[in-house]
């Protein structure tokens, strides 16, 4: 809403099936609100027939429900500006791509760590070394959740697409963005809270761990921490903790100026989190230091 705000936009209907959305009032508090998508969809289709018809359809529900939004906001002669993960499977994209053609329609997703000035400075620092060099990255993410995680849709595979899928596809799309299309990829940790595995690169050999279990935080962190964050590049430290706050209003700003990620950038992730997925638990590649 604070993107949408700071691009000079303006929300005219919302749906979410809970209505515990009082926040909406800071920002737009003239738009119509629904809790149900029927009633939803008949007043969005009611505005075009108007000629006052929606522009975008600014999607952050549920993993397993992108696919259909998107799809909605195209029936509704509408772009679509959608979270990440975009959606769960390559097949969805393809799917998406001929509706796109079909409609001349376009969804645009949010990658705002491409946009992070440590991660774009990292891009242009590995473009520029020789095409022989290569890298070894560790990568380690804990951000604790309590029992209502895995109670709600985000504890269900099914739904969110896992821990790897939920918590890591941002991780995973600034690697590919910055280190090149995956050669390998294997899982050797899977399950309701954590996920591990190695990945090789084009250009980095990558150990990664990702965590919702709050034991798996530092026990030499500051009291009251929630998140650990920590990525190394050959041992060096790649400092990106600040600067978020305004990576949703630059996104939107690009994908209003035509240049928005699209399907395929969206794709390399997509693919690398759907064959983690159902990959079976291996034992070749390097581990992480956690798993040792």
């Amino acid at each position: 809403m604070q993107a949408v705000k700071e691009v000079g936009g303006d929300i005219v209907a919302a749906f979410d099936p809970n209505d515990s959305v009082g926040v909406i009032d800071s920002y737009f508090p003239d738009a119509h609100f629904f809790t149900e998508f029927e009633r939803f969809d008949r007043h969005v289709d009611k505005l075009r027939r108007r000629g006052a018809g929606i522009d975008y359809v600014s999607i952050c529900s549920p993993n397993y429900l992108h696919d259909a939004h998107i799809r909605f906001a195209f029936r509704s002669h509408a772009d679509a500006i959608c979270e990440k993960p975009l959606v769960l499977n390559p097949w969805n994209l393809d799917a998406l791509a001929e509706i796109e053609k079909e409609t001349g329609r376009r969804v645009s997703t949010i990658l705002q760590l491409r946009l992070h000035p440590a991660i774009r400075a990292l891009k242009q620092k590995v473009a520029e070394t020789g095409s022989n060099a290569s890298y070894n990255v560790v990568l380690t993410y804990v951000t604790s959740r309590g029992r209502w995680y895995h109670t709600s849709w985000k504890g269900d595979e099914k739904k969110s697409g896992g821990i790897a899928t939920n918590i890591g596809i941002h991780f995973f799309d600034m690697l590919t963005y910055v280190f090149g299309k995956p050669q390998l990829n294997v899982a050797h940790l899977r399950d309701d809270s954590r996920a591990a595995g190695f990945l090789e690169l084009e250009r980095a050999r990558v150990r990664w761990f990702l965590s919702v279990d709050r034991n798996d935080l530092p026990a030499d962190g500051p009291p009251g921490r929630s998140t650990y964050r920590s990525i190394t590049v050959n041992g060096e430290e790649i400092e990106f903790s600040g600067g978020f706050e305004r990576l949703h209003t630059d996104s939107y700003r690009l994908i209003l100026d035509g240049k928005g990620f699209d399907l395929e950038e969206a794709r390399p992730s997509i693919e690398l989190v759907s064959t983690l997925r159902t990959a079976d638990i291996a034992t070749r590649g390097e581990r992480h230091p956690r798993l040792k």
